[in-house]
C-alpha cells in the first residue's frame, strides 16, 4: 500500500516532541478512550481507519477490537514509532499521509463498491483539520459505516444542531449522518491540555441522503448562500449570498412555503430541500465560488 510504514522501527526512539503547526493534542485519558472505542461497535469481521494515531492510546485498544486497523498518520516520526510501540501487531497498517487528501479506496485496499468497502472511521481529530476530514469521508463515494470523532466541542455542538440553532456545518453533516454525543473532555484529557474543551461525537451514516436533492454542488452551493449573513432575515442573507434579484429571491420563498424573514439558522433540511427544488434554474445560487 502507497505510505506503508514497515514494523522494523525500533522502540528506542527518542521521545516524541509535539509539532504545533499540526495541532498534536494527545489524548490521554483512558476512560474517555474506551468510550470512543465502545461507540464504534467493533468486532473482528470489522476495518477501521483510525486518524492521527499519535502515541496510540486508541489504536492499542482498536487492534484489539477489529480485525484490521488502518492508522493515517501525517506525523512522520509518529507514524514510524507506533508499530512497535505496540508490539507491531499483525492487524495494523499504519500511513504516513494527509487524511484529508488521503485516496480512501486505496487506503482500504477495497473494490469499488460499498459493501467490499465497508469500514468505520475512529479519530482524535486535530481541531484545524476536523471539518475537512469529516466531510472528505462523508462526501466520499466509499462512506465509512460510521464515524467517531473527538473534535473542539463547538464544532460537535454544530454537528448535532437542531432547527433554531443550525449552521452550514450542521446542514453539511446532518446531511449524511445521524450525529449522537459520545463523551466531553475537557481540556485535562490531552497532552498538552488545549485552550478550549472538546466532545467525542458519532455519526451514524446514513445510506441515503436525508432528504432528496438533484445536484448535491448546486444543493451546497445555495445552502452557503443561505449562510451568507446568518444573522439577518433569510430573505436577504439568500440575496446576498446569492448575488440574486429580491424578486427572484421572494418567487423561491414562497414557492418553498417559506417565510423570508425567517433566520437562516431556523430551516430543516427538508427545509431547505424544498429552498433548493423552488430555486429558478436561471438564478445564480452563490456570488462567489467556495
Amino acid at each position: 500500500m502507497t505510505g506503508s510504514l514497515s514494523a522494523t522501527a525500533t522502540a528506542a526512539r527518542p521521545a516524541h516532541r509535539k509539532r504545533k503547526s499540526l495541532g498534536q493534542h494527545f489524548l490521554a485519558d483512558a476512560r474517555i478512550a474506551q468510550r470512543i472505542v465502545a461507540a464504534a461497535q467493533l468486532d473482528a469481521s470489522d476495518t477501521v481507519v483510525e486518524i492521527g494515531p499519535g502515541p496510540g492510546i486508541l489504536t492499542r485498544r482498536l487492534v484489539q477490537q477489529a480485525g484490521r486497523v488502518i492508522a493515517v498518520e501525517l506525523d512522520a516520526d509518529l507514524a514510524g514509532q507506533l508499530p512497535p510501540r505496540l508490539d507491531n501487531p499483525a492487524n495494523l497498517t499504519v500511513v504516513n499521509a494527509d487524511a484529508r487528501t488521503l485516496d480512501i479506496a486505496a487506503a482500504v485496499n477495497c473494490a469499488a463498491s460499498y459493501e467490499a468497502a465497508a469500514y468505520k472511521v475512529v479519530a482524535n481529530l486535530p481541531y484545524y483539520a476536523a471539518t475537512p476530514i469529516v466531510r472528505r469521508f462523508l462526501e466520499s463515494e466509499l462512506p465509512p459505516a460510521l464515524m467517531v470523532v473527538m473534535v473542539q466541542r463547538e464544532v460537535a455542538d454544530a454537528m448535532c444542531a437542531a432547527p433554531g440553532a443550525m449552521s452550514l456545518l450542521s446542514v453539511a453533516t446532518q446531511f449524511y449522518a445521524v450525529p449522537l454525543v459520545v463523551a466531553q473532555a475537557p481540556p485535562r484529557s490531552f497532552r498538552p491540555p488545549p485552550k478550549v474543551a472538546s466532545t467525542a461525537v458519532k455519526l451514524i451514516v446514513r445510506p441515503a441522503p436525508a432528504v432528496a436533492v438533484s445536484d448535491r454542488d448546486a444543493f451546497f452551493a445555495l445552502v452557503r448562500a443561505g449562510f451568507a449573513a446568518p444573522r439577518k432575515q433569510l430573505r436577504n442573507s439568500l440575496r446576498l449570498g446569492s448575488g440574486s434579484a429580491p424578486d427572484a429571491v421572494a418567487a423561491a420563498l414562497d414557492a418553498a412555503g417559506l417565510d423570508g424573514q425567517r433566520r437562516p439558522a431556523t430551516l430543516s433540511l427538508s427545509e431547505w430541500a424544498a429552498l433548493d427544488a423552488a430555486w429558478p434554474a436561471d438564478a445564480p445560487r452563490q456570488r462567489l465560488a467556495k
